[in-house]
């Protein structure tokens, strides 16, 4: 082993690239030992071997980005070409040629990452946040992100504190952009989403007075702490009851499939789902046998004829039933899916005029829910032929004749406007 160690500081790159191919394709086929400690260990070996050759690897991209190679062989690009030759995805290869065109800005980053000093990942966060500031900004940014990795802080944490280093460093410069405040002012609720290097995501964003309540209201309760071990602090806390609402709470996925009697009993007419999606009459028998059943009697003119109880909120049942009805928003132009919308009281429930049974309601996203009770006369509602309830939003004045923007969940103009 000595030996051989000692022969490859007189090895060529490729010669060393050959043995380190060699080794890799060696490993892969071994299995594992059976001792889950010494798996461990040599995994964290690993680790740090992988984060040393791709220390190696930021080097010989940088080279051949430099070189103009990859155009002299027909290649847009050096992205492209580590997208199609060397099958990284658009984000990996991102990455890569992020850390090979900053590699000789950060003298120390490099340095320590070629020594196993520094991960992989701490140096792609490093180099992402240097990757827009000078020479002289970027030698700072480099002391004081090192300082962080030192004192043990995460790679999103580096990350998030690069971001405010180059935050700070516009604002002296007065190259800062305006703030999503100050574009949007604060009437309307707004959220960016932007995705990190290490697949994550940056979340930033305004909630009205209004959303704001339902967001305290939903999420407060699950952000408690868990109990005395729980560690976690408020803003890891909410991150994990969003996750919990996202994902239904653990709750079974439900699915709707609407077929005729005659189907479920093994007929041949294809069933459908909510969105109108049509599956074949065995799939649909085959998700029957692990599912519950709920009928849905339709009268004349496809008006259903079970009313539900005059209760304030909506059964389970009878939202299953408008599920069926309404693929989208019952506003006219607006795409939101049904199966993510609020049940609305037609004749509104406020005014005492319409109790909650399954042929006085209907499915309208939040937005619209709230637009609708704030703006009663500014809605025109019809039944239509099929059962449903069809909303319209109304222009008054002069603004019918004009582009004005109307208020959708999608942030467009429904096509009813557009062609007017």
């Amino acid at each position: 082993m000595c030996s051989m160690m000692n022969g490859l500081g007189e090895a060529s790159a490729m010669e060393l690239v050959d043995v380190v191919s060699a080794v890799a394709a060696e490993l892969a086929h071994r299995e594992p030992p059976e001792s889950p400690a010494a798996c461990m260990e040599l995994s964290e070996s690993l680790a740090a071997a992988t984060d040393r050759l791709e220390s190696a690897l930021a080097g010989l991209i940088s080279r051949v980005d430099t070189s103009g190679e990859v155009q002299r062989r027909g290649l847009p690009s050096t992205q492209a070409w580590l997208r199609s030759q060397l099958g990284m995805r658009d984000t990996r290869a991102k990455e890569r040629l992020t850390l090979a065109r900053q590699r000789h800005r950060l003298p120390t980053v490099l340095e320590r990452w070629a020594t196993g000093e520094l991960s992989f990942g701490y140096a792609a966060t490093i180099a992402g946040a240097v990757a827009r500031l000078n020479d002289e900004d970027c030698r700072a940014a480099e002391d004081i992100l090192l300082g962080m990795v030192d004192q043990e802080f995460s790679a999103g944490k580096v990350a998030s504190f690069g971001r405010r280093i180059r935050d700070v460093i516009a604002e002296r410069d007065g190259t800062e952009m305006p703030d999503g405040d100050s574009r949007r002012g604060y009437e309307r609720s707004w959220i960016d989403s932007t995705r990190s290097l290490d697949g994550g995501r940056y979340i930033k964003g305004w909630l009205n007075a209004e959303d704001a309540a339902i967001w305290d209201g939903t999420l407060g309760p699950l952000a408690k702490p868990a109990g005395t071990d729980d560690r976690r602090d408020l803003s890891e806390r909410t991150a994990a009851a969003l996750s919990s609402v996202l994902s239904g709470g653990h709750r079974a996925t439900k699915v709707t499939v609407i077929c005729d009697l005659d189907t479920l009993t093994g007929g041949s007419a294809p069933a459908r789902l909510a969105d109108g999606t049509p599956i074949p009459a065995e799939q649909a028998r085959r998700i029957a046998l692990a599912a519950g059943v709920s009928p849905l009697i339709l009268g004349r003119g496809h008006i259903p004829l079970y009313l539900g109880y005059r209760e304030r909120f909506a059964t389970p049942g009878q939202r299953r039933v408008l599920e069926t009805l309404y693929p989208t928003c019952a506003v006219v132009g607006c795409e939101v899916p049904g199966t993510l919308s609020e049940v609305d009281h037609v004749n509104g429930w406020a005014l005492g005029n319409s109790p909650t049974d399954i042929d006085q309601l209907a499915l309208t996203c939040g937005f619209h829910n709230r637009y609708k009770a704030a703006n009663p006369t500014q809605i025109n509602i019809r039944r239509t032929t099929d059962g449903r309830y069809s909303y319209r939003l109304q222009l008054s004045g002069p603004e019918v004749g004009s582009k004005t923007r109307v208020p959708t969940a999608t942030g467009r103009p429904p096509p009813w406007l557009q062609a007017a």
